[in-house]
């Protein structure tokens, strides 16, 4: 039994009480008679609303299979789409749109109004992972380049054990062509240059011949360190972003280099997403108190974690702002904080991405209407504890120099809302913990993720429900698949994975965010972002491919590592975001917005199924998918209800590593569930096909001394278990979410 303190009518955990009460009350200097009674009264005021909205989710997914068991297969274009979105009308899934809606948002951080660049998305419950994240906002290119398969092994350019002067003379030629496309000289090229000084507040560039030249554009030049004749670093700027040209001649590189450069350090993951939500597993007081800790430390800046590599042990903290001398600096006033230097922001600019409305958490316990204790809304805990922690970074104490926001903001994501009544309760709910803490209204700046189909279909309406407040919005194929599959189960089979990603509603949805975000005044106040590249091994893959994020015009992506945000950063020098964003705003206020809305909505309204006799796919195709689905649950379920491991990079069927959270697991249960449902494959199927996984899965993960074998002890494996309650039982899942399954076989797993 969990040992709990009865405060007003809440039963707190003493682990969390003890967090609140002597830790984060004291660092954000909070009184707590105020906190405790105004929690007590927003959880007495807004548990029953929340529970109130997914009710409202049932009822509409209860109107939903009634129109697909009397329409079942797929819906085109012209009477049976109309009769379509008439229904939804009328059951309060569409809702009217808003005339014109233009987001107020204001005090928001350059890295998300004015920049563009990459995105990290990192479990907070890991430190390392964390400070990591953190520290990710600069990295090195030779580094990335080198150690992934950006640059390829053929032709005696193997990585190896040791250093391989061949592979590192390809990173060193694709460096200075970086330098040549983002800050070009008046003549000759960065390639084989043999210096680098300043005079008379320009850049010098002594080329391969002798001979010496500047920038084309001199204003590029924005910083150096060291000497101005021999400088230990020289600062670009290019699309709003910096590359830092490092020269060391004392190092193995810069002991080669002509001119004694030795790394272009590039400004990288502009922001930071430490998560709360799917790639974590907290499911109670001891999980969420780790999590708050975390967030708390990185906002105090004092976050640390002992780090072992290469054999050392050393303390990992987080990055100090980096310090720069101007270009036009006098003699004497180089000194660290003369008025001849300045600074840039060391770390990422971070988020912290709350629970969404659906669990509840035994953290807190209150007493509802009934008289009856019940487990607190989950998405209220997070709200009401990571704000509070946000005080420390606004209140700018000397004793915490590591700024966050620098305009006096805290950044929430806000996942898996479903239309605008429930962004606006978020709304609602930031602005009661706002008043509790004494925070100024909309200090809480939102991150609405568009991932589930009823926000899609009511994006403006959901901007406009939350316009004080949106400095982001996301697409999320994985969540988004998933819902699409849910809300259509019972309409037909759904259509092959591999297949979806060709699917009509897809490119709508993904053009429909950057056209809302655009028409709704985002730019320049906000992020409009596009989804993670999951296969963090890949990475010449992901260069050829997420170029298309900023092209789209989204001015971030997400990146599963430190290294891909560097090498992601590469694609904002090739595309100027901002101005993309502007002349795509111009296109779209051009437009006709009813019939824009009419043509987007009949595109994104078209869920993934084929009629039933189309679904003839043959025997070792279905085969394919169940193994391919069955082995992704199994590969990740085991870690997260056995180890409590809510995001790693698990090996897929065919050993490729991918980065594995909720999401993903939510897409391949619930086309279990749907195939099953609609005789495509039978339950016997399945479940031989889990059992043969499971085998699979402890093969992969043999050499983990934790793990814990499923093949042989399927009735004993809670892992096992749960994975199968997740494809058995998924029809039945509110949304055809994982979490409440996955939440129970943890804290089954934890107690035992």
């Amino acid at each position: 039994m969990t040992a709990r303190t009865a405060i007003h009518n809440l039963q707190v955990a003493n682990s969390l009480l003890s967090f609140i009460n002597d830790q984060m009350l004291p660092a954000t200097g909070v009184d707590s008679v105020k906190f405790w009674q105004g929690f007590n009264d927003i959880v007495a005021d807004l548990a029953p609303k929340n529970i109130a909205l997914l009710a409202e989710r049932d009822r509409i997914q209860t109107a939903m299979d009634q129109w697909h068991t009397a329409n079942p297969g797929p819906v085109g274009a012209g009477k049976a789409m109309k009769a379509y979105r008439k229904y939804l009308s009328q059951i309060g899934y569409l809702v009217p749109e808003p005339k014109k809606v233009q987001a107020t948002t204001a005090n928001v951080d350059a890295e998300l109004a004015k920049l563009a660049g990459p995105q990290l998305v990192v479990p907070i419950l890991n430190a390392r992972y964390a400070l990591n994240a953190a520290n990710a906002r600069w990295g090195s290119l030779y580094d990335a380049l080198y150690g992934t398969d950006a640059i390829s092994e053929v032709d005696g350019c193997e990585k190896g054990a040791g250093y391989n002067p061949q592979r590192g003379a390809k990173v060193i030629d694709y460096c200075r062509n970086v330098l040549d496309r983002c800050a070009p000289l008046k003549m000759g090229s960065h390639v084989g240059s043999k210096g680098y000084s300043v005079k008379a507040g320009k850049l010098v560039v002594t080329l391969a011949n002798g001979k010496s030249t500047s920038l084309q554009h001199a204003k590029q030049f924005v910083g150096y360190t060291g000497s101005a004749s021999a400088p230990a670093s020289v600062l670009f700027v290019h699309n709003g972003i910096h590359l830092d040209l490092q020269i060391n001649q004392s190092t193995p590189i810069g002991q080669t280099d002509p001119a004694g450069v030795s790394d272009l350090i590039a400004e990288s993951a502009l922001s930071t997403i430490l998560d709360l939500e799917d790639s974590v597993a907290a499911v109670d007081a001891d999980d969420k108190v780790l999590a708050y800790a975390n967030w708390l430390g990185i906002l105090q800046g004092s976050l640390s974690e002992e780090v072992q590599k290469g054999g050392k042990t050393f303390t990992r903290t987080m990055n100090p702002d980096r310090e720069y001398t101007k270009p036009n600096a006098k003699t004497g006033s180089q000194a660290a904080g003369g008025k001849g230097t300045f600074k840039l922001h060391g770390r990422s600019l971070m988020f912290v991405r709350n629970v969404g409305h659906l669990m509840t958490n035994p953290a807190i316990l209150y007493k509802g209407a009934d008289g009856k204790n019940h487990e607190i809304p989950e998405g209220i805990l997070d709200a009401m504890i990571t704000v509070t922690c946000a005080l420390v970074d606004l209140q700018k104490k000397s004793s915490h120099p590591l700024r966050n926001s620098r305009t006096g903001s805290v950044y929430i994501v806000k996942p898996k809302m479903h239309g605008p009544a429930e962004v606006a309760f978020a709304d609602e709910l930031f602005g009661r913990v706002e008043k509790v803490i004494g925070m100024k209204p909309s200090t809480v700046k939102l991150g609405i993720m568009d991932e589930e189909r009823r926000t899609s279909a009511n994006l403006k309406a959901c901007i406009a429900a939350a316009k004080s407040r949106v400095a982001f919005i996301n697409t999320g194929f994985l969540d988004r698949t998933g819902d699409e599959m849910h809300t259509c189960m019972l309409a037909g089979p759904v259509m092959r994975k591999g297949d979806i990603k060709n699917s009509t509603w897809l490119g709508a949805y993904e053009k429909n965010n950057v056209n809302v975000g655009l028409a709704c005044g985002l730019r320049g106040r906000a992020q409009i972002g596009k989804g993670m590249w999951a296969m963090p091994d890949l990475m010449a893959d992901m260069l050829k491919a997420k170029i298309g994020h900023p092209m789209a015009g989204a001015n971030t992506a997400w990146v599963p590592s430190p290294t891909a945000a560097t090498l992601h950063a590469m694609h904002y020098h090739q595309v100027d975001v901002p101005a993309l964003q502007k002349q795509m705003e111009k296109a779209v206020a051009k437009q006709d917005a009813k019939t824009l809305r009419d043509e987007t909505l009949n595109q994104l309204l078209q869920f993934p199924v084929v009629a039933k006799d189309a679904a003839n796919w043959s025997a070792e195709d279905k085969q394919k998918e169940l193994d391919n689905n069955a082995q992704g649950i199994l590969g990740y379920v085991v870690r997260w209800v056995d180890q409590g491991v809510g995001c790693s990079k698990v090996p897929d069927i065919n050993g490729v590593g991918l980065m594995e959270d909720r999401a993903t697991l939510r897409i391949s249960s619930q086309h279990m569930a749907n195939w099953m449902q609609h005789g495509v494959v039978t339950e016997k199927q399945v479940k031989q096909t889990m059992e043969r996984m499971a085998a699979v899965v402890d093969a992969q993960n043999a050499g983990d001394a934790a793990y814990q074998p499923m093949a042989g002890n399927f009735a004993m494996s809670a892992a096992y278990k749960a994975a199968c309650d997740l494809v058995f039982k998924g029809k039945a899942q509110p949304s055809g979410y994982t979490e409440p399954l996955l939440h129970a076989w943890r804290l089954k797993v934890k107690a035992a």
